[in-house]
């Protein structure tokens, strides 16, 4: 559990750099085929379907391979 922490704050760590200094490299995000945005006067609704989807596909390999038996 310790060393699944430190990656997961390592990651974290490196992707708020990568988004403070290189914030195009992500401008993709939620704006995928799939992803809804519905604006209107009185407000927005945005729900990013694909995007989310590719994350779970992404986390779900990963993790896979930091628990395999």
């Amino acid at each position: 559990m310790a060393r699944l922490l430190i990656i997961l704050g390592i990651l974290l760590v490196i992707l708020g750099v990568a988004l403070g200094y290189a914030p195009w490299l992500f401008s993709w995000f939620g704006k995928l085929p799939g992803d809804i945005r519905i604006e209107r006067d009185n407000g927005v609704f945005f729900f990013p379907i694909t995007s989310m989807l590719l994350v779970s596909i992404v986390l779900s390999v990963v993790l896979s391979l930091f628990f395999r038996r």
